[in-house]
């Protein structure tokens, strides 16, 4: 059974934090609050950790996992940025966005792309998400909580419990955070493309 940590939005308890991060560090996965909808997440050396996410939402191994990081110099150490991509992307994050870029050899392989050796990467502006990182102190590899054949990811902290319960360790419930997922930039080929219109402004990338 999931533990269910119900958390302040703006304030979160950081006795409730710490535990959440224990849990992490202890190899769960969890499902938590972003700027743009929950998220599943884990420590990028979970092994386990990528394979449960793609059970439960039935992902093959060309999905681009997500490294959901605290600030723009922990990204920096995950992927490759010319001038204009790094002058763009600071820009904008913290921000519902995520940029798929060139991993640098701080990604491992199993969380690249198998072909083009990318993955993404995001800065998120909720309070929780924010705390759990600078608690772990390390990025997390997170993937939008939509389920498999869901118009709509879930929104209520109560209903990923009850519906994942069995294969989620934890459940950190900040209330209502929207379901529009971020916008999905990949910058992979130097210029970027809005690949996924979501919960950040487009416009700025076109």
């Amino acid at each position: 059974m999931a533990r269910y940590f119900d958390v302040h939005p703006e304030s979160p308890q950081p006795r409730s934090i710490a535990q959440v991060v224990e849990l992490l560090r202890n190899d769960a996965l969890i499902a938590y609050p972003t700027d743009s909808c929950y998220a599943l997440g884990s420590r990028m050396d979970n092994h386990d950790g990528v394979d449960r996410i793609r059970q439960i939402r039935r992902l093959d191994d060309k999905h681009h996992f997500t490294l959901v990081c605290a600030d723009f110099a922990q990204l920096g150490q995950l992927v490759q940025l010319d001038n204009s991509a790094f002058r763009a992307i600071k820009a904008a994050t913290p921000g519902p966005y995520t940029f798929i870029l060139p991993a640098t050899a701080e990604v491992p392989k199993r969380l690249a792309h198998p072909k083009k050796r990318s993955v993404g990467v995001r800065i998120p502006s909720h309070p929780v998400a924010i705390a759990i990182l600078r608690e772990l102190g390390e990025p997390l590899l997170s993937s939008t909580l939509l389920m498999p054949g869901a118009e709509w990811p879930m929104v209520e902290g109560w209903q990923i419990k009850e519906e994942l319960d069995l294969v989620l360790d934890a459940v950190v419930d900040a209330g209502d955070c929207g379901t529009e997922p971020s916008t999905v930039v990949d910058w992979t080929s130097g210029a970027p493309e809005v690949v996924r219109v979501g919960a950040g402004d487009p416009s700025r990338f076109a």
